[in-house]
């Protein structure tokens, strides 16, 4: 198990390239995390979703996602409730003054699909949560050592050297552990060190020393990594704008955004500038405005309204911009949203107003992947994936949009991963914006790529020769 002193430690990618290393050695292998918290979801090809971490680490193992690497996926939808996945589906609210007494009754169903892949594969790489050192959580625990405990596997414990104190995390970390617990750290590993290994000194030799426990190694910061951080918006490239781009993009991020990976495929567009903002000021100059994925649509929407972007919107149409709704940005895009079920606390919403449909939220879930032939721009094929809950009618478009004003100028669609597929995502930036850079990479294709240098990375920087042992193969 994968366990890390914090959340965004790179527990994700690491165990990502742990599993494309232990997969390029000839080892059936899978991922699997207990319980996520996150609004970046994945669907999967049998049904039913999970977080885009274990999506990635599925794709690192040469699998196709399926339910049971992520048994429990908390979506959040405000402060204090979330929406609740098990299994895939939708199991009602999880509400944080219950989050403690609520998670237990998880376990069994946790466990069990943990069993069912032990059983299908020779290995399985397991991610915890956050930091398993929260004395507050630890009862009933089913993220991290709870769930380590309740199937008796070991762990490793990652710090993050790049945001500085890793020497006290790591040990810290250990020390606010019980001693049952505390015995199921086996090594250390400290990620994302930049510079010359020579200026750690003697640190490395003193935290075994003090902790009694091996450093695996040092992992290296690694430039220009193009894979999906579990909960980062947008972590495809740095945020450097082109010299010259040919068209700005902007999304709004607001406070339950979801799926704002959308946008990472943009980011591979060398003559594109792609940003995501909290404020409408941040709108200015944008070509094309993209308003996101939501898990609160009707609450999103009030925001957009009392933070002042409608009338930046409403400017940015004067002066010819795009505009691009995807999921629950669609439906903000509508005439309204009809709440008859509740979902969102009954009652109806107006919607912006700028596209001629009008949704209707209900309780079952739309989860399914997206494979469509199209003709415009071009006869090609789009491929990604629905999630969502509502029904929307449907105006004139032409798929994979669901609705388009007359002008042509507001568009929105259900389609998660619109941008992903590099020909279809090339045709519609040169129907949108004219003719620029072409032949720009497939977003899966990239991620196979870096997958295997972050696999390069780890093998040449630790030391996992009791792993190698562990599984009778050379990992290197």
């Amino acid at each position: 198990m994968i366990l890390g002193t914090g959340s965004g430690v790179g527990k994700s990618l690491l165990t990502a390239g742990l599993c494309r290393l232990v997969h390029r050695a000839g080892v059936r292998v899978a991922p699997f995390k207990p319980q996520n918290m996150s609004n970046n979801a994945a669907a999967c090809a049998g049904g039913g979703e999970i977080g885009r971490a274990q999506a990635l680490q599925a794709l690192a193992c040469g699998l196709e996602p399926q339910v049971d690497m992520n048994p429990v996926l908390i979506k959040p939808e405000g402060d204090r409730q979330a929406q609740l996945i098990v299994l895939g589906q939708p199991r009602g609210t999880l509400w944080a003054s219950r989050f403690r007494e609520d998670r237990v009754g998880l376990l069994p169903e946790v466990t069990a699909a943990f069993e069912r892949l032990r059983s299908d594969f020779d290995f399985v790489w397991v991610e915890g949560a956050g930091s398993p050192a929260e004395p507050n959580l630890r009862l009933g625990d089913i993220a991290n050592l709870g769930f380590a405990e309740a199937v008796d596997i070991d762990a490793w414990l990652i710090g993050d050297i790049d945001r500085g104190g890793v020497f006290a995390a790591l040990l810290g970390s250990l020390a606010a552990l019980d001693e049952r617990d505390r015995r199921r750290i086996r090594a250390f590993i400290i990620n994302r060190f930049r510079g010359d290994l020579d200026l750690l000194g003697g640190a490395l030799d003193w935290l075994e020393a003090r902790c009694e426990l091996p450093v695996l190694g040092v992992v290296p910061q690694i430039p220009d990594l193009c894979l999906p951080e579990e909960d980062a918006p947008y972590a495809s490239r740095d945020w450097r704008a082109p010299d010259a781009p040919r068209a700005r993009v902007v999304a709004v991020q607001y406070p339950t955004a979801s799926n704002l990976s959308d946008l990472d495929a943009l980011s591979l567009v060398p003559d594109l500038e792609v940003q995501i903002v909290r404020h409408p000021e941040n709108l200015s100059g944008a070509d094309l405005v993209v308003l996101p994925g939501s898990k609160a649509v009707r609450r999103d929407l009030e925001w957009l309204r009392t933070e002042g972007f409608v009338p930046v919107l409403e400017r940015h149409l004067r002066y010819g911009g795009r505009l691009l709704g995807i999921c629950g940005g669609l439906q903000m895009l509508g005439i309204g949203i009809d709440d008859p079920t509740g979902l969102e606390g009954g009652g109806s919403s107006s919607g912006l107003g700028w596209l001629p449909v009008r949704t209707e939220l209900l309780a079952a879930k739309r989860v399914s992947p997206v494979e469509l032939a199209v003709s415009w721009p071009e006869p090609l094929t789009v491929i990604g994936y629905e999630i969502h809950h509502g029904v929307t009618t449907r105006s004139r478009a032409e798929p994979p949009f669901h609705a388009a004003s007359e002008d042509g100028q507001v568009s929105g669609t259900y389609v998660h991963g619109l941008f992903d597929h590099a020909p279809y995502r090339d045709a519609l930036l040169k129907a949108w914006f004219g003719d620029g850079s072409h032949g720009s990479e497939d977003l899966a294709l990239r991620w196979q790529r870096d997958l295997d240098r972050l696999a390069d990375v780890l093998a040449g920087s630790l030391d996992l020769a009791a792993l190698e042992t562990r599984l009778g193969v050379a990992l290197t």
